[in-house]
């Protein structure tokens, strides 16, 4: 409540100030002259010393701030005791003694602020008209129990309302110098029309009215009015009536049953647009929102019309052709602002169609998923049933028309964008139209045979225009070609899976599936030059997932041929093939590693189909180390496929001893082991950098690992023995020739095999040792540790390089 004073009195509070400043002022000298004869030494007898000065104490609170508490206090202690006086102790004085005591202290209370203002006591005058506010509210309120009481509460708080906001409205014009009445009497106007309207028992659209007219003079209060305060408070009001109006006449218009009962609303909504869109013409800094709500309203207004009469996916239609007319205000003669906004109406109901085509669209896309553990079940009745869900269809029969009207709204405002925001609408406009033809098989019910015909042409339109409609330009993408490029990969997963309801349509979406992506893949590589970087993935993705269909239609294949699971395995295998050979045309190419990892997947696939089948497992597992070891043969490839093929031809023997029940597996690794050695002899001969696991590790390996496999489920003595020794000699010949491979594997398998023939003595050693001895060991070993930990890091230090110097 703090006020700025009159000159006189701020000249008197900066004196004061300045008085104190001075005085403090005074005070540090002092001291400071205080401390230098302290480290001064005294040279001859002179004045005496001054004393430590006296402190001064500063005010914790400014005068009118303390002023200002005492005020607002007061003010609210006072208006405390006269709603009490007013409405707890109303009995005991009589009507006649109640009523003069109120009406003098509400008298006085109005008289003092003016009193108080001739003085300069603008806060005081403040609290005491604020006071007197609340006193007329008390008298007010006293009438209504001692002359009224019979009188309808709403009509007479409604007509209080009036007067008392015409009361405060006059003396704050009276008073300009009081910041509270003006405020309090806007605040009060809000309330006598919806008032009035509730007490004579009016409908929701009266009320509405009620408060459309309150706004408009609230907007008119904003435009005519010289208070700042009293013009601020009517800007908000005027949005809150105004706002709740066009609230209540849009619920009436969308529940409204009849083109009569929404023709009522409509009228509220259109008066409310009309207002809205005046506004925005004659106030700048409000133009863009009042547009807004005006173009709102008027397509509210005029598609309810229509709503009553047709089902609710046409009323959604008309709606959204109000909101493409609303456009046509673009060449209007009204400010930029104000366009935009009507524009912005626009764009809301356009984006409220398409939302209310997305449950539409998302059922498309995933309802399909159900297919994949009902494979060839047979055909469904038609494209809703082979969806598998019903979002509603009956009333999203013109869902592809909206999103169809919505792109076509985006293309035509695509000339009219600012260039930063045009590919976008057309990208938009590209995704909109691919989701109206996606779901229009289903909204229109068509057969199951013409929906999947209906995807699959519309998967190889996307993917047209993704190759060859795109623009480049600076190494620049369009948005239009990635926004097609999704699409089109988006339904081809989509169209393969409701198309494995039945073998033929399996066949036949797979086929052309094939045919597109790899058709796209290449078309889209040789279109594609060095400065369109951005392409690179969609021709990788395309290439993968041509892979992807290729394994897909391989396995339809070999199902509709009869041919078991484990039969169909070998013949997945001849798509990593496939992918070896085109990596090795394609040698260096972004798309190569992309295309032979996928095909990798398609090997484990086929080891999956083979499992419960050692047989064909180890037919497989060979099948696939050919592949890589062809892979191999290049020399951007050789070492990761090298150790590849190395791994899936041990992998492959191992399978086949287990298969073939064989007992003694060194007859048959033997051979493979020497022969092997003696290659890897050659290899070092031509290549002396060639490391040793190259060389000796797969031969080592074909005989060792299962030797040890086999010799911990012999129960003999001799197997072990003979492994022992023979590991124990390639372990010596690994250290002799500072071999890394020999070393290892020689050591690893000689510690197994010892582990394995001592294990029955340790438990039973184990056994017959007390209960408190194994703790005691581990304890001890680990203080051992614990006290030489460094030595042993230094060892296994001089270990590692030992071992890193071998080949």
């Amino acid at each position: 409540m703090e006020n700025v004073p009159r000159p006189a009195e701020e000249l008197a509070v900066l004196d004061g100030e300045l008085a104190r400043i001075d005085a403090r002022r005074a005070q540090l000298l002092a001291r400071r002259s205080y401390l230098l004869t302290l480290l001064t030494p005294v040279a001859a007898p002179g004045p005496p010393r001054p004393g430590p000065p006296v402190p001064v104490r500063v005010p914790e609170t400014s005068p009118p701030s303390v002023q200002n508490v005492l005020l607002a206090l007061g003010g609210v202690l006072l208006t405390v005791a006269a709603i009490a006086f007013t409405v707890v102790s109303w009995g005991p004085m009589g009507t006649g003694g109640r009523s003069i005591v109120l009406g003098t202290v509400t008298l006085a209370a109005l008289v003092a602020p003016a009193a108080l203002l001739r003085r300069g006591l603008t806060s005081t005058a403040e609290a005491v008209g604020a006071l007197a506010l609340v006193l007329t509210v008390l008298d007010a309120y006293a009438l209504y129990r001692v002359a009224l009481p019979e009188t309808d509460p709403l009509g007479y708080t409604a007509t209080a309302c009036a007067v008392l906001a015409a009361l405060w409205a006059g003396y704050g014009l009276l008073l300009d110098r009081l910041r509270a009445p003006l405020p309090a009497a806007v605040l009060t106007a809000q309330l006598p029309l919806s008032l009035w309207a509730l007490a004579a028992g009016a409908g929701q659209l009266t009320l509405g009215w009620a408060l459309l007219a309150t706004a408009v003079a609230d907007i008119a209060l904003v435009l005519r009015a010289k208070p700042v305060p009293a013009r601020s408070i009517a800007g908000v009001t005027a949005w809150v009536t105004g706002g709740w109006a066009l609230l209540i006449a849009c619920g009436l218009s969308v529940t409204a049953g009849t083109v009569p009962d929404a023709a009522r609303p409509g009228l509220l909504l259109a008066a409310g647009a009309a207002l809205g869109l005046w506004v925005a013409v004659r106030v700048p800094a409000v133009a863009f929102a009042a547009a807004l709500v005006a173009g709102l309203a008027a397509i509210t207004a005029t598609g309810g019309l229509l709503r009553p009469s047709v089902p609710i996916g046409w009323a959604l239609v008309g709606y959204l052709v109000c909101g493409a007319a609303l456009l046509t205000t673009v060449r209007a003669p009204l400010p930029v602002l104000a366009v935009r906004g009507l524009c912005a109406a626009a764009g809301v109901s356009v984006a409220g169609a398409v939302l209310w085509a997305l449950p539409a669209t998302a059922v498309t896309l995933l309802g399909p998923m159900s297919w994949a553990d009902r494979v060839w079940s047979g055909a469904p009745g038609g494209a809703r049933e082979a969806l598998g869900t019903d979002p509603g269809w009956s009333a999203m029969t013109t869902a592809p028309l909206v999103l169809l009207i919505a792109a076509a709204l985006l293309v035509a405002a695509y000339g009219r964008l600012p260039a930063s925001s045009g590919p976008a609408a057309l990208s938009g406009a590209t995704a909109l139209c691919w989701a109206a033809v996606l779901i229009l098989p289903a909204a229109l019910d068509l057969g199951y045979a013409a929906a999947v015909a209906i995807h699959l042409a519309l998967t190889a339109g996307a993917l047209t225009l993704g190759v060859y409609g795109r623009r480049v330009a600076s190494g620049v993408w369009s948005p239009v070609s990635t926004t097609a490029m999704v699409c089109a990969l988006v339904g081809a997963a989509d169209v393969a899976l409701p198309a494995l309801a039945t073998e033929t349509a399996t066949l036949i979406t797979l086929g052309v599936l094939l045919a597109l992506l790899c058709g796209g893949a290449v078309a889209l590589n040789t279109a594609v030059t060095a400065a369109t970087f951005a392409a690179r993935p969609f021709q990788a993705l395309l290439a993968c997932a041509a892979v992807g269909a290729a394994v897909a239609l391989l396995c339809a294949v070999c199902a509709s041929a009869g041919l078991p699971r484990e039969a169909v395995a070998p013949v997945v295998v001849a798509v990593p093939a496939a992918a070896a050979l085109l990596g090795a045309r394609l040698r260096r190419h972004p798309v190569a590693l992309p295309v032979e990892l996928t095909a990798a997947g398609a090997g484990l696939l086929a080891v999956a189909l083979a499992s419960g089948h050692p047989e064909t497992v180890a037919l497989v597992l060979a099948l696939c180390g050919v592949v890589a070891a062809g892979t191999a043969l290049r020399p951007e490839r050789r070492q990761a496929a090298g150790y590849l093929a190395a791994a899936l031809f041990v992998l492959a023997t191992w399978v086949r001893l287990y298969a073939s029940d064989v007992a003694t597996p060194e007859a048959y690794t033997l051979p493979v082991t020497v022969l092997a050695l003696v290659v890897g002899v050659l290899r070092r001969r031509g290549d002396p950098e060639a490391s040793s696991w190259t060389a000796y590790g797969p031969g080592l390996a074909a005989t060792l690992l299962p030797s040890l496999v086999a010799a911990w489920g012999d129960t003999h003595w001799l197997r072990p023995l003979a492994l022992g020794v023979a590991a124990l000699a390639v372990t010596l010949v690994g250290a002799r020739l500072r071999l890394q491979a020999l070393l290892v594997l020689g050591g690893t398998v000689l510690a197994l095999d010892t582990l394995h023939e001592l294990a029955p003595y340790v438990v039973q050693v184990v056994g017959a040792l007390p209960r408190w001895l194994p703790p005691a060991l581990a304890g001890l070993l680990l203080l051992a540790v614990g006290a030489t930990y460094e030595r042993r890091l230094h060892d296994a230090r001089r270990l590692r390089e030992s071992l890193g110097r071998m080949r």
